[in-house]
């Protein structure tokens, strides 16, 4: 079977999931949910070892028990396990963004702020953020254009926060930056961690959490002394 069957999106407290394909050859729903499961987990082991282009449905039904006849009366494709797994692991309702947290941070430290959420991400999001960099050339144009957009809303979200934080304009692009650095760090541990395997946990994340705070307190203090460009005035 080499395209979806019709596709319903989800919705979210981030934003809208990547759209699943509708499938209904089986009616017991607990079964569904257990088979597709059983698949989904398969899948994520085999995408993760050997990647999402060498992997095959005879492969995924191999390591999952899913019969490969019955296989399509719980996905459409391949294409779909990942997006249901990318909506799993990724799309977790259960980690909110960094925005979400500071929106009821209160008093607490920015630093120890973005450090729960950092230690968040690295931990249950890990799986999700090395399968979404592993199978990104994978993926169909509107998943990209799905992703983009969560990812732009999530970034653009977090940038007013800075903003506010730093007492910048809204037409300083630097909250942006720093915005789209801070998400990109949410990667920094699951993908490098092999090179920081004798290193404490928690000193990494201090050490992470801490430069982030300081590069906010960097741009609030230019801002103070009317460098709005974040070059020498003139």
């Amino acid at each position: 079977m080499s395209t979806d069957k019709k596709r319903g999106a989800k919705q979210t407290s981030n934003g809208e999931q990547l759209a699943e394909a509708v499938v209904d050859g089986v009616q017991d729903t607990t079964l569904i949910e257990t088979r597709r499961n059983q698949i989904c987990d398969a899948a994520l082991e085999l995408f993760l070892e050997k990647g999402f282009a060498s992997t095959t449905i005879r492969d995924i039904c191999a390591r999952s028990g899913v019969n490969q006849a019955s296989i399509y009366d719980y996905i459409a494709n391949k294409n779909d396990i990942l997006r249901r797994l990318l909506n799993k692991l990724w799309f977790r309702p259960d980690v909110p963004t960094l925005a979400e947290r500071l929106d009821h941070s209160g008093d607490t430290p920015f630093a120890d702020t973005v450090a729960d959420y950092l230690h968040d991400t690295w931990t249950k999001k890990r799986r999700g953020t090395l399968l979404i960099y592993r199978s990104v050339p994978y993926l169909q144009e509107d998943d990209r254009r799905a992703m983009r957009a969560r990812d732009r809303a999530v970034i653009e979200g977090l940038a007013a926060h800075l903003r506010q934080r730093a007492h910048l304009s809204e037409e300083d692009p630097r909250a942006e930056v720093l915005a789209n650095l801070i998400i990109f760090l949410g990667a920094f541990a699951p993908m490098r961690d092999w090179l920081n395997k004798d290193v404490d946990d928690e000193v990494i994340l201090r050490t992470v959490s801490a430069g982030v705070a300081a590069m906010l307190d960097q741009l609030a203090q230019e801002r103070s002394a009317g460098n709005l460009s974040g070059k020498d005035s003139a």
